[in-house]
């Protein structure tokens, strides 16, 4: 049972989603032109089509958000502020990656700032679920498509060093 609210706790929820939704919006401006330089780049044959992109983020941004408001909702406790910071780190870290992937082509720094979403993301995820199993859980689709989206930045690097520096 949260100690808020309902208006409060609604007024909350739109907030860690309108944050997510910055994050993403933040990341959709790098990405304008994603759709043609994905499709210029060599890829390899498990690289999934630029139209499933946008779909799978807008349910992982929506996942996310909520997880937030979760681990938000509990109330004060031990933790619940580390939680809340590491999950506002990892959604600076995943904007970061379309300008670096996108906007200004640099395949190694795109590389590195996904590698350590991925620390981000996990540790986000424990203190998530230590403040509520189910806000972790939420994080574990994304977790799942970061490592993928990880593999398939290193397969197009490799494969692209002219375009990808």
């Amino acid at each position: 049972m949260s100690p808020y609210s309902r208006q409060h706790q609604a007024l909350a929820l739109v907030a860690c989603l309108l944050l997510t939704g910055l994050a993403a919006a933040l990341g959709a401006v790098a990405s304008a032109n994603a759709a043609s330089f994905y499709a210029q780049l060599s890829q390899p044959s498990w690289a999934p089509p630029a139209s499933v992109f946008g779909p799978v983020w807008t349910l992982l941004y929506l996942l996310m958000g909520i997880a937030a408001w979760l681990a938000w909702r509990v109330g004060p406790r031990p933790g619940r502020r580390r939680a809340l910071g590491l999950f506002s780190a990892q959604l600076a870290v995943n904007a970061l990656w379309s300008w670096l992937f996108f906007a200004w082509h640099r395949g190694a720094f795109a590389l590195a700032d996904i590698l350590l979403l991925c620390i981000l993301l996990v540790a986000t995820l424990l203190a998530f679920w230590r403040q509520r199993p189910l806000a972790g859980a939420l994080l574990l689709p994304y977790l799942a498509w970061v490592a993928f989206a990880a593999a398939l930045n290193a397969a197009i690097w490799s494969l692209n060093p002219q375009l990808l520096s």
